[in-house]
């Protein structure tokens, strides 16, 4: 009685989630974006729907809005449950050119770079799909070279055995790279209208650079309320945790 109950009252939730969601999707069309910010906004809030297309609808409101922070930060969310979608990543290049820092962004080489781009075709749930279907072929091959008679197709089976093997080593890989990119990776955006970047974690700690709303920086570590970050350009320093908003 008590899973029916709980079953009845997720299936509301969602629901009502959804009802919200079309709600605030009506709001925007209408152009009524503050009003459609507050329905999303609430959603994410009661915690009642996660999804990709609500934090991209969200960040087009603020967008639309001229609240470049909100907007970026929203986009970014938007990218870590559906990475590399493309109207995403067009949109978010838009809100970008509202920020008034431009940070170089210090592109990789080399044999890291070709791994990080083979890495990050798929993200870590995706290659786990990929791990299990080519071990599931893996499984028929060997099923098919048990059983076959003639010498020919065992070869056959054998040599798909090997490369599906290789395969789904290369997988696996690529998947747990993916995952501790994921768990190590710490995004955050700029919520101030400005922000210094200082050489030690206090006031006291001389300024290496100056940041606006909307800048993308990448938390290291903590130590109190001040937060270790790197830019994409290279540079480090130590910035107050309550002036950005991690992503993640």
């Amino acid at each position: 009685m008590k899973n029916i109950l709980y079953l009845f009252l997720l299936i509301s939730q969602v629901f009502f989630a959804q009802s919200s969601f079309e709600k605030g999707n009506a709001l925007y069309q209408k152009g009524q974006y503050q009003e459609a910010v507050q329905v999303y906004e609430d959603i994410i809030k009661e915690d009642k729907l996660q999804s990709a297309e609500l934090y991209f609808n969200l960040a087009n409101s603020y967008y639309k809005l001229n609240k470049v922070a909100p907007s970026i930060y929203n986009y970014e969310k938007a990218l870590v449950l559906k990475p590399n979608d493309p109207e995403t990543l067009n949109n978010l290049k838009f809100a970008k050119k509202l920020t008034i820092d431009e940070i170089k962004e210090v592109p990789k080489v080399g044999f890291a770079k070709l791994i990080q781009n083979f890495t990050s075709i798929f993200d870590y749930n995706m290659w786990a799909k990929i791990s299990i279907g080519i071990a599931f072929a893996f499984l028929l091959c060997f099923i098919g070279y048990y059983f076959s008679q003639l010498t020919i197709t065992k070869r056959i089976y054998f040599i798909g055995m090997f490369i599906l093997l290789v395969a789904l080593g290369l997988s696996a890989s690529a998947g747990m790279s993916e995952k501790n990119h994921f768990d190590n990776d710490r995004p955050a955006i700029v919520f101030s209208e400005m922000s210094e970047v200082r050489s030690e974690p206090q006031k006291a700690g001389s300024a290496i650079i100056l940041l606006h709303e909307g800048a993308k920086v990448y938390v290291m570590e903590s130590v109190g309320k001040w937060k270790k970050i790197e830019l994409t350009d290279g540079t480090e320093g130590w910035i107050d945790g309550t002036t950005i908003k991690e992503v993640k």
